[in-house]
């Protein structure tokens, strides 16, 4: 069975280290916020201007005017700063940010993330994505494996106008967590229930399996 949005942001959020400085990208991104490891610190950034975000509030704790990039209501932890949007993409250019979380259209071996362009449709621009992908130390994407239409979104090229260059390592899907390495996907860990054999079929790109591949725990 394939994972949940949210059981894509719980296994992303094992992945954080004490004392990380994140940031979380738009959509499923956004949901890690709600799975911090216990024991574990880290200050969530938005590039609108946070440092130090929370997870969504309650319905009696929701403010108006504190939003993520993303536009959707959020908290603020003890110690939290808010700033400009330029203070905020200094930190991301600086190399400030230690670990980013992204969702992606399509990724391939090369480690090239296609992000932002829609055929057909108008999108306004990247975002703050171009930023990311050349500050941050660590990027992991979030996003389904394939199409609703069963077409591969893990490429051996990307089809679509990229993001960035040779920068993305990690892919958690709703099916398979892969490590991109030596110009192939590398498959670490499969969705409970999901076969190897499917994840294969619908994998694009040179995918190299293990004898052993575990299912993500929860």
């Amino acid at each position: 069975m394939s994972l949940s949005r949210e059981q894509i942001a719980q296994r992303v959020a094992r992945e954080l280290k004490d004392g990380y400085y994140v940031n979380l990208g738009i959509g499923i991104p956004t949901l890690v916020a709600n799975y911090i490891p216990p024991g574990i610190e880290v200050m969530l950034q938005s590039e609108n201007g946070l440092l130090g975000m929370g997870p969504f509030p309650t319905a009696d704790k929701i403010d108006a005017d504190m939003i993520n990039a993303g536009k959707q209501t959020v908290t603020a932890i003890k110690g939290a700063s808010i700033f400009s949007s330029a203070e905020s993409f200094a930190m991301i250019r600086g190399g400030h940010v230690h670990f980013t979380v992204l969702g992606a259209f399509e990724v391939d071996v090369e480690g090239n993330i296609a992000s932002w362009m829609i055929p057909g449709k108008l999108v306004k621009g990247m975002g703050g994505a171009m930023d990311l992908v050349a500050g941050a130390h660590n990027i992991i994407v979030t996003m389904t494996h394939a199409s609703k239409d069963g077409e591969s979104k893990l490429l051996t090229r990307c089809s679509l106008p990229l993001t960035g260059a040779g920068c993305i390592k990690k892919v958690v899907t709703d099916l398979a967590y892969v490590e991109i390495r030596e110009g192939k996907f590398w498959l670490l860990e499969r969705a409970p229930g999901v076969s190897v054999d499917t994840i294969v079929k619908l994998t694009a790109g040179p995918i190299v399996v293990p004898e052993v591949v575990p299912e993500m725990c929860f």
